[in-house]
């Protein structure tokens, strides 16, 4: 026998702003009704009667296909029929829903029907601080637990929407959005333990790095862009970003538009891939990544930052220069990749082309040469377009490595790295805007190994310098407008409707 959870009638609403406050009402009742039924187990001796609450859904029906903006690569259904879509932290996403909803209504003209869907709610899933239940229960009460709650099912949790190999029944109800709403929930509780900050600081421009040195600067501009200033003009650029965020959500307000005290307890130690914020009020600010050294980490991230929605990523670390004529401190900008990094190979086959994105290129290469002071032909002194090899095996070059050579030759490769192609063909799976910048930090096959000592001075000339481009490319891409960024061709068919 179950505990009742509380009622919410499935309603016709034609407002987003009043479908989501909707939304909102159903998944803040729910979870609190969780809670409360989980604090009165955890204190009761005997077994608790069986305790559920639901997921809202939201869903549109069409019965025909109205004129398009074809300009736009989303916020319209593929055919008539029913989409739906369960929904989770409507607090976190509520000014995403609005914008996708006013989309669909403006395409559409249908209203939506908001109600309690059939997809429990994890119990683990109603703490969003990462609380762990589990922590202060006896024996009888973990034995019990499962009985009494629904906790997370990793095959509620699979990518089936987003890799394209889902196989709907006829006449079943279409999926709205790439993720449902217990894969959302598992990557929010996955950000917090990988980086030790919140989904609620992460902004919609994302750089990753794979280098600490990279996040040094990062975290000196960060708190350079939080301190007053006399000076009008600097105050203006730097009063753009309201905070500056690190691991444990400690928080660095700008001093140029309120004097507020920091706040947050740094982690005793960093997490796996620590996450840095540069604050916007809409959340176009940006974030930074250290997601160290390979195409796991790669992969893992960006698995679970996706959630998200991000407006784009990018790319910012180091290679193995393949030319002789490139120079330690050259940039390489991606417009290719030779995928080795396997990790993705059974949700993106390698047949499919990851193609570079006209908008992040140009951004790309707008930035270095506002940076570098160099324009057109002198810009190819520093910087150059090509393909990038990504691999899984550090030591590659230990072997007899005639053969893979002879690979990246055909492949007009110029650059070698382990995470790259793995964060673009994330990209293109997950339909985020996505680029490569890197710089050469080594030649291992003309004799330029990564030694100490070259490695100093060439961190010293070129870390700084590499990370402002990444930040300005990352300005440019906001300032340049949304509907501009999200490419169609990351659109497949019988696309969900939802960004």
């Amino acid at each position: 026998m179950s505990e009742q959870e509380p009622v919410h009638a499935t309603r016709s609403i034609a407002d987003p702003v009043e479908a989501v406050a909707y939304l909102k009402t159903i998944y803040d009742a729910n979870t609190a009704y969780l809670r409360a039924a989980f604090e009165r187990f955890s204190k009761q001796k005997d077994q608790a009667r069986r305790v559920s609450a639901h997921y809202p859904f939201i869903r549109i029906t069409t019965e025909d296909i109205t004129q398009l903006d074809k300009r736009l690569s989303y916020g319209f259904v593929s055919g008539p029929g029913s989409y739906q879509t369960t929904v989770t932290r409507p607090d976190l996403f509520e000014n995403y829903y609005i914008e996708q909803l006013r989309r669909l209504a403006h395409n559409h003209g249908a209203a939506f029907e908001v109600g309690v869907s059939d997809e429990p709610i994890p119990v683990h899933f109603a703490y969003q601080d990462g609380v762990y239940l589990e922590g202060d229960l006896d024996q009888t009460h973990l034995r019990a637990m499962r009985t009494v709650f629904d906790v997370p099912d990793l095959a509620k949790m699979d990518d089936s929407i987003v890799n394209g190999t889902r196989d709907p029944l006829p006449g079943e109800i279409l999926p709205l959005a790439l993720f449902t709403a217990p894969r959302v929930d598992y990557s929010l509780h996955r950000l917090r333990h990988y980086t030790a900050t919140s989904p609620e600081n992460f902004q919609n421009y994302v750089l990753f790095t794979n280098y600490q040195f990279y996040i040094d600067e990062f975290v000196e501009l960060g708190r350079e862009l939080m301190s007053a200033t006399d000076d009008p003009a600097l105050r203006e650029y730097r009063s753009q970003y309201t905070a500056f965020v690190e691991p444990g959500n400690v928080t660095h307000w700008n001093q140029n538009i309120e004097a507020r005290s920091e706040q947050g307890t740094s982690p005793p130690r960093l997490p796996q891939m620590p996450a840095y914020h540069l604050v916007r009020p809409d959340n176009t600010g940006i974030t930074m990544v250290n997601i160290g050294v390979g195409p796991s980490n790669a992969k893992t991230i960006t698995d679970h930052i996706a959630v998200l929605r991000p407006h784009a990523w990018v790319m910012l670390g180091h290679c193995a220069g393949l030319r002789n004529s490139q120079r330690l401190g050259d940039y390489c900008l991606a417009h290719g990749y030779v995928r080795e990094d396997h990790v993705l190979d059974d949700d993106l086959p390698l047949w499919v082309p990851v193609p570079p994105l006209a908008e992040v290129q140009v951004a790309l290469e707008r930035a270095v040469a506002d940076v570098t002071q160099l324009d057109d032909f002198e810009l190819k002194r520093v910087m150059r377009t090509g393909t990038v090899v990504t691999v899984d095996n550090r030591n590659w070059e230990l072997r007899d490595h005639r053969e893979p050579v002879q690979r990246m030759s055909q492949s007009r490769a110029i650059a070698l790295d382990m995470e790259s192609a793995t964060i673009a063909a994330n990209g293109f799976r997950f339909r985020v805007p996505y680029g490569t910048l890197l710089c050469v930090s080594d030649k291992p096959l003309h004799g330029e190994l990564k030694l100490p000592g070259m490695a100093d001075r060439f961190y010293r000339e070129r870390v700084d310098q590499h990370l402002k481009i990444g930040v300005k490319a990352m300005e440019l891409l906001r300032d340049n407008g949304l509907d501009r960024l999200h490419s169609r061709k990351l659109r497949s068919f019988n696309e969900v409707a939802f960004q």
